[in-house]
């Protein structure tokens, strides 16, 4: 089984040069980052109509961009995905413990599956958020 298989993906904007950014990227894709966890998680296990949840970290956003973002973007059912932005800073991320940032982000990640999960109830999707969800706080503790 190849990467392609994986239900949830990560993707980081951070601004050019920011030393922040690459900070950010050791919690996804560091030794202990996040990423390799999440990509255990196989969407065959969750139902047919959603191969893939890209969780989109944006790292210390500039304003046009943040007030442009959504919650959660519109679910792509030929792609079969969907993006969830979140919004990294230096209130809600740099300015706390390593063990507070990773708190951060699983409880960022939980709360926005609660958000896909009202998306999926209305788009009458065959996708088992709720097993996702249980799953998933299993990986992250």
């Amino acid at each position: 089984m190849g990467d392609e298989n994986y239900i949830i993906g990560c993707f980081a904007s951070t601004n050019m040069g920011d030393e922040q950014g690459v900070l950010f990227r050791t919690y996804i894709w560091g030794d202990k980052g996040i990423g390799d966890v999440l990509k255990a998680l196989r969407y065959e296990d969750y139902g047919n109509d959603m191969k893939r949840i890209l969780f989109q970290f944006y790292v210390n956003p500039i304003p046009y961009e943040r007030q442009n973002l959504k919650e959660i973007e519109p679910y792509r059912a030929r792609e079969k995905a969907i993006g969830v932005p979140i919004i990294v800073t230096h209130e809600n991320f740099f300015s706390k413990s390593e063990e507070e940032r990773y708190s951060f982000l699983k409880q960022t990640i939980l709360q926005k599956l609660d958000l896909l999960a009202e998306v999926v109830k209305k788009k009458k999707l065959d996708t088992k958020i709720d097993l996702l969800k249980a799953d998933l706080q299993k990986f992250l503790n």
